[in-house]
């Protein structure tokens, strides 16, 4: 069943012309997608995280050390 606001927002829509319909609905589903694609970053940072914390700890250590370099992009 839809939520009280998306039955308003559907009711507004049916009060568009085709043409505008068409216009919001392929609006709509790059929004959409967009915000699929923001969820999936998001779960692939929270499962990362852990790793990430931990090298960057690595790095400092390694920087306290004396142990790292300057990048140097042209080794890239």
């Amino acid at each position: 069943m839809a939520s009280e606001s998306m039955t308003t927002v559907m009711r507004m829509l049916e009060s568009l012309p085709e043409t505008a319909q068409n216009q919001v609905a392929e609006h709509l589903r790059e929004y959409l997608l967009d915000i699929q694609d923001e969820l999936r970053w998001d779960e692939l940072f929270k499962k990362t995280r852990p790793k990430l914390v931990s090298m960057a700890q690595r790095a400092k250590e390694q920087i306290a050390e004396g142990k790292a370099r300057p990048l140097d992009p042209d080794e890239l």
